[in-house]
């Protein structure tokens, strides 16, 4: 079933992580009538230095 890739700025508490996840999962399962645990899921963590915006790392921003 679904899979959802969330990349991010580095530097969330696994409880934050935990919070979107869920508010993601359950966003998913009102919208799509997709049960809870048929959706995955992935957290990213993101140096600001590998991430770039026009051009820009988000470091120099």
């Amino acid at each position: 079933m679904p899979v959802v890739q969330i990349a991010m700025y580095k530097g969330r508490t696994p409880d934050q992580k935990a919070a979107i996840a869920e508010a993601v999962t359950k966003a998913i399962s009102k919208t799509a009538g997709i049960p809870d645990d048929a959706t995955t899921i992935i957290i990213q963590d993101v140096e600001k230095h590998d991430w770039a915006v026009g051009g820009v790392q988000a470091s120099k921003q």
